[in-house]
């Protein structure tokens, strides 16, 4: 498409008018045929600007903290596999409160005297105390160590499966945003060179205004022309100050949007990679193949296939519940009694345990049905977003497909505009034209390569958002 453009131009009867600009203008279109022949490669220097972000953003960094923060869920869950071990002493002082009272004694000794005398003996005592007794144990101490080990508990084997499933998912969610920051760094780094461009443009502008006040002001001091023209030219050399001065703001706010996404000093310098607005990338790849390949590659999808397998993991969960009991076992050994004497105080206990909730008012069925609910809304979102993601493939590929005409049109326009220009300034020095075609046909030239510098800048803008679209580089 470019080359048809300038092809084009060539055929146009002003290029023939100087002869040895044809030659020039050949040997651009033979430089610029190269340069689009060759495949770009990844900018070294832009690359490590985009490690340098991935390693220094605040927002991945804060990521990488939830990816530990879930793991160490994991990790939990992980660990109810195994026994719990506790030491658990206990000692109790008490004083008032309920008792238990009894009046043993009053009933058996009586009794007891009787028998005594029948038989003659003093085999049955006499001297029995009622009882009278606190109910809160005083001066009483229970010094044990207990051991629970689950044999078979749905809780604990499904819950690991879903905290290791949203492990997966948030490390997809974390190189979502890798992919996202990628992008914003290579679209602020085209942004910043193109602030560059339009700096120089501008300079070069005023360089031009600079020589024809300089040739006004010859013209009047030789009264060849008269003061207007000097102050004409004047004017447009402010008015391009004025230009310049915008776009220095333009380019150091370029720059320091630039350094916030990497973490650094905003007023830190940035190596420019001038190559990247020579050798412009092109797409060889046809839709359907990028289409595919983003659906294989996006994170996006991998998080909501994370989230989607948890949640099928917690239908299994609320099922097991409802139809499996969980066993456990389970043992207490120590020292009980009043005291700290641990004389004939030492016990053992063991325990088998089984437990299983036959009927809880159907909120089992409900936790089922609500799982299962979960299931179906994540599967819908999964189908929903692979659409959106092929939309946006196609956006992308369609949007670098305009930006490269629209670049092919305005290199064009670039060499017709400085062609015209040239043609313009030969005369105005001869005095076969006016000042005013002059400063219009340097103001058109001036358009015409900031448009193709914003030209350059939104091909490659729009290749990176492709490549965003596609996952390239996850």
């Amino acid at each position: 498409m470019i080359m048809r453009h300038i092809i084009n131009h060539l055929t146009s009867p002003v290029v023939f008018l100087k002869p040895y600009r044809c030659v020039l203008i050949l040997f651009v279109i033979f430089h610029l045929s190269f340069l689009l022949s060759v495949n770009a490669q990844p900018s070294p220097i832009l690359e490590r600007y985009i490690q340098e972000g991935l390693t220094n953003n605040l927002s991945l960094r804060q990521e990488s903290l939830e990816i530990s923060r879930v793991t160490e869920s994991l990790n939990q869950a992980r660990s109810l596999f195994y026994p719990h071990i506790a030491f658990n002493p206990t000692y109790s002082l008490a004083a008032g409160g309920r008792r238990l009272e009894f009046p043993v004694g009053d009933l058996l000794n009586p009794a007891y005297k009787t028998l005594n005398q029948l038989t003659g003996s003093d085999k049955f005592p006499t001297n029995i105390e009622n009882v009278n007794q606190l109910l809160a144990p005083n001066n009483f101490h229970d010094t044990k160590i207990s051991v629970n080990y689950a044999i078979f508990n749905t809780d604990i084997h499904y819950n690991y499966l879903i905290q290791k499933q949203l492990v997966s998912a948030q490390e997809a969610r974390r190189r979502v945003v890798e992919n996202e920051l990628r992008y914003t760094i290579a679209t602020a780094y085209y942004q910043y060179l193109q602030s560059l461009d339009a700096v120089t443009i501008f300079k070069n502008s005023r360089k031009v205004l600079n020589e024809l006040t300089r040739l006004n002001e010859k013209l009047v001091n030789n009264n060849v022309a008269t003061k207007e023209v000097l102050t004409s030219a004047r004017y447009e050399v402010s008015k391009v100050d004025q230009q310049l001065a915008v776009a220095g703001k333009n380019r150091e706010t370029a720059r320091a949007y630039f350094n916030f996404l990497l973490n650094r000093d905003l007023t830190a310098p940035v190596t420019v990679d001038s190559s990247l607005t020579r050798i412009l990338p092109e797409s060889k790849e046809n839709l359907p193949d990028l289409q595919q390949t983003a659906i294989r590659g996006r994170q996006e999808l991998a998080q909501l296939n994370g989230s989607l397998e948890a949640a099928r993991t917690a239908v299994r969960l609320n099922e097991a519940n409802a139809s499996i009991p969980n066993v456990y076992v389970g043992a207490n050994t120590g020292f009980q009694g009043f005291g700290y004497t641990f004389k004939n105080q030492a016990y053992v206990v063991a325990q088998v345990g089984l437990q299983w909730d036959l009927f809880k008012g159907y909120e089992k069925r409900s936790k089922i049905q609500q799982a299962k609910i979960q299931t179906d809304l994540l599967q819908t979102r999964l189908t929903d977003v692979q659409h959106q993601i092929q939309l946006q493939v196609l956006q992308a590929y369609y949007d670098l497909n305009a930006a490269t005409e629209s670049l092919a049109a305005t290199q064009s326009g670039v060499l017709n505009a400085d062609q015209t220009f040239r043609v313009i300034d030969s005369k105005y020095r001869n005095g076969q034209s006016l000042l005013i075609e002059f400063v219009r046909y340097e103001n058109d030239r001036q358009t015409a390569q900031l448009q193709h510098s914003l030209a350059r800048t939104d091909v490659l803008i729009k290749r990176a958002a492709l490549d965003r679209a596609v996952a390239v580089g996850q």
